[in-house]
């Protein structure tokens, strides 16, 4: 933070030094060689006023020495110019006759011109006292007041700044070194509060993606272990068989194997990829209720082998909201599925729209969901019925999946026991605009 605060303070002085030092060459340039006229030079002009007449009443001869006991008694620069030796425009030769005289400057100092009656060789000259600059120190102790409180202004704003840059750069170092639920507290002073939710919202899925790899990566290394085990027992088998029957029942058993070998890894593969289908999704306006009568249907050959009865509660069947189809009509076909599979005789489907959002209910008359599961039921490879085998095909991750569908949503997903039957409801809320 030390380069930031140097670099802003410098920049900052060093932008003020330059258009302060172009500024003063600009003046400084604009006024070289220009009169100004001061309260001073009026004094001096009743002055020349008063020389002129007096010595326009002497001789030729005379006028020198007079002069010079002007200059030597009033302590005033005076002298005699030749009016031949002067070039000056005829604008200006006719102030010289005019009360009060010609100002005009030189190079180092400002003088006045009159010429003197009954003597049209001369002028009567009188310089003009340079005035008493300013005192040089007073200036350097304001200017440098100035940038002393530029500095001081500049910090005061840095510290928040800098704090919160700090306090950024910390939590991305431990989040480095796996500390993977570091995040930085909100703050009303700060000035990057965007920035701050941003790198929350990536440490956040940084780590769901993380915990998820780790479960993905423990249950499947778990899972594989007994195919694993059962393909090494077939194999010995097979060869030690003499039994040609024996032999390809062996084989069946160790394709049919594989065959759950091939699913498990698809099915983890597939929710592992998730994370990145989010980049593709593809919202269109859709009607909710042709969507769900689409996932019904599906579902309807489990629904028969299972004598369960299917049922839809709506209320209006026109409403269409945007998301991407594929993903919600999984979403939907899962809860239906899991219902169907855990209800005693009908599944009650109900789709509810209100002014603040869309709710989708898919409701069973089963045993429910037993209290202390409810926190973890939408966690990956958590399955609550031990009969629901993974030789059975259920991995512990449909309502995981429809977690991170309504995640991709900004909905939500929430279950409770009994609201609409006797068993566990599952409700999908959408946000309206």
């Amino acid at each position: 933070m030390r380069s930031l605060f140097i670099s802003i303070i410098f920049t900052v002085l060093g932008s003020l030094f330059f258009i302060g030092w172009g500024l003063d060459k600009l003046v400084e340039y604009s006024t070289e060689d220009k009169v100004t006229e001061t309260q001073g030079t009026t004094v001096y002009r009743h002055l020349l006023d008063g020389l002129s007449s007096e010595l326009s009443s002497l001789n030729r001869s005379q006028l020198s020495d007079k002069v010079e006991h002007f200059k030597q008694n009033y302590q005033i620069n005076t002298s005699l110019a030749s009016s031949k030796k002067i070039a000056l425009p005829s604008s200006l030769v006719a102030e010289l006759k005019q009360q009060g005289g010609l100002l005009l400057a030189s190079s180092t100092n400002q003088y006045l011109l009159k010429n003197i009656a009954n003597h049209p060789d001369f002028l009567l000259r009188i310089e003009l006292p340079v005035e008493t600059a300013e005192d040089n120190n007073f200036n350097f102790i304001l200017t440098l007041i100035l940038y002393v409180s530029i500095c001081g202004i500049l910090i005061l704003w840095l510290i928040p700044l800098t704090r919160r840059l700090y306090l950024l750069n910390n939590a991305a170092a431990k989040i480095g070194s796996g500390q993977l639920d570091a995040r930085i507290a909100s703050s009303k002073l700060s000035y990057i509060k965007v920035l701050e939710q941003s790198f929350n919202t990536m440490a956040s899925k940084i780590e769901k993606l993380v915990a998820d790899n780790k479960i993905l990566a423990r249950s499947l290394s778990h899972d594989i272990r007994t195919p694993m085990a059962c393909l090494r027992f077939g194999i010995e088998a097979a060869l030690d068989s003499k039994s040609i029957e024996k032999k390809n029942s062996y084989l069946t058993r160790m394709d049919n194997e594989l065959t759950r070998m091939e699913e498990m890894t698809s099915l983890f593969l597939d929710y592992a990829s998730m994370e990145r289908q989010a980049l593709n999704l593809k919202k269109q306006p859709t009607n909710v209720l042709a969507l769900i009568t689409s996932a019904m249907t599906d579902c309807q050959v489990l629904a028969k082998q299972k004598n369960i009865e299917i049922s839809i509660i709506h209320s209006d069947d026109s409403f269409s909201y945007r998301l991407d189809y594929h993903w919600c009509y999984r979403a939907i076909v899962n809860l239906i599925s899991n219902a169907i599979g855990y209800a005693e005789n009908q599944v009650k489907i109900q789709l509810k729209v209100d002014q603040n959002s869309m709710t989708i209910t898919v409701a069973d008359d089963g045993k429910g969901i037993s209290e202390d599961k409810l926190d973890i039921i939408f966690s990956p490879f958590v399955k609550l019925d031990a009969d629901r085998t993974r030789e059975q095909g259920h991995f512990g991750l449909g309502l995981a999946i429809c977690s991170k569908v309504m995640d991709w949503h900004q909905g939500s997903i929430s279950v409770d026991n009994g609201t609409q039957l006797c068993g566990a409801n599952f409700t999908l809320k959408f946000p309206l605009d």
